[in-house]
């Protein structure tokens, strides 16, 4: 039973991190396209809007990743109820953990795999937001230069 358990997991992660990966990329193509980074917008109104935007979308992102291990959850059995799998899933892939819900252990390293998964694709997310609102702050103040 480890080994499927390894097998499912393993595919699980290459599955989230392959979504994540489209999506970003996407994001940031759907970005660069419209003209709507946040960088390139000159108003406080505008750059807002586009950062509220990259936040939903990320978090869209996730909800597709934690649906994703709540379906494997229901498919393999590990819990009874598709309410049951969002909950757990969720508060598994955010790290929270509250243990109000506990698998059998024919399921348990697929529970460690997406709380070790979930950790890696916040963090990839925040990153990728730190980075676009990093570009805003570069280019407010190329643009302080330029006025000045």
């Amino acid at each position: 039973m480890l080994l499927i358990q390894f097998i499912v997991s393993a595919l699980l992660v290459v599955a989230t991190f392959t979504i994540h990966f489209v999506g970003l990329v996407a994001l940031s193509a759907l970005m660069r396209r419209r003209g709507h980074h946040p960088a390139t917008l000159t108003t406080m109104v505008g750059q807002g809007a586009s950062i509220l935007s990259i936040v939903l979308t990320l978090f869209l992102l996730h909800a597709i990743e934690i649906c994703v291990y709540a379906a494997a959850f229901r498919v393999v059995g590990a819990v009874e109820t598709v309410e049951t799998a969002l909950y757990f899933s969720t508060s598994t892939f955010t790290t929270v953990g509250f243990g109000d819900i506990v698998l059998t252990p024919d399921w348990r390293l697929m529970a460690a795999a997406e709380s070790m998964n979930g950790f890696l694709l916040i963090g990839w997310s925040t990153a990728f937001l730190v980075s676009v609102t990093g570009n805003v702050r570069a280019f407010e103040a190329t643009v302080r230069e330029l006025t000045d």
